[in-house]
């Protein structure tokens, strides 16, 4: 696993400046030290530094600009983070009982899609994992991951039928801080058919998600492809510009 002294110095600015934020100590809702002010603390140049404020803008950190000063704001997530990644705890939260059938877990090198959403250099090896996830017994979601090598080797230690990686991942202190999901429909193939019992061309409702570290470090790129009467999302916006996202079951369960 990379270390903080393994990575660009403005993602180890940028964490700084997050652990700053909060801890309190730059304020919410107050501006943070200026660029100058923060080359002459951290005996660096404007260019990290306005790298690793960027980070900040676009985690939500940070607002305000057009000439204005940046503005500290605390993130707070409208649920557990491993809550939404994690299938197993939306579905007892909804009240259905999860399950999973293991289909592979294997190391294998990455390909060339997986290593540049993950930052790899080519071949560099990683841990695929693929479940049919259950929704009372009946097939809901067909869920691959692919995990940089460091956190995926713990899977070789765990038995995915048992339950939510995430959790276990967590529980390993695997630093699962951030995710970005992408979701659009995709017709299913003829592998994808079978194992989700439709049509070869039904409509399935796909998430791609790239989760990573505090330090923005990828660490997983999954590919999930639900059922549609399985579940729906919904996004929320607010003035404020934060973003909630939420997976709920559809009326029809």
């Amino acid at each position: 696993m990379k270390t903080s002294e393994d990575l660009p110095l403005h993602q180890r600015l940028g964490a700084e400046f997050q652990r700053r934020i909060e801890s309190g100590e730059w304020p919410e809702g107050e501006p943070v030290p200026s660029e100058s002010q923060l080359c002459a603390e951290f005996g660096t140049s404007r260019g990290p530094v306005r790298q690793a404020l960027a980070m900040l803008r676009s985690a939500g950190s940070l607002v305000g600009g057009r000439g204005k000063p940046p503005v500290a704001r605390r993130t707070t997530p409208s649920q557990p983070f491993d809550t939404f990644l994690s299938f197993t705890q939306w579905a007892r939260s909804i009240g259905r009982e999860p399950g999973q059938h293991t289909l592979e877990v294997a190391r294998r090198r990455a390909s060339p899609e997986a290593a540049v959403r993950l930052g790899l250099a080519q071949d560099e090896p990683v841990v695929e994992l693929v479940r049919l996830r259950l929704l009372d017994g009946v097939p809901a979601m067909l869920e691959r991951s692919t995990f940089v090598h460091e956190v995926g080797r713990i899977l070789f230690d765990f038995d995915p039928d048992t339950g939510s990686v995430y959790q276990e991942l967590l529980r390993r202190e695997v630093d699962l801080h951030h995710a970005r999901h992408t979701i659009d429909a995709v017709a299913a193939g003829p592998r994808d058919a079978e194992l989700l019992r439709v049509d070869a061309g039904a409509p399935l409702l796909r998430v791609r998600r790239l989760t990573t570290s505090r330090l923005g470090v990828p660490l997983e790129d999954a590919d999930d492809r639900y059922l549609p009467a399985m579940a729906t999302f919904t996004i929320e916006n607010t003035i404020e510009g934060r973003t909630v996202i939420g997976r709920y079951r559809t009326e029809e369960d």
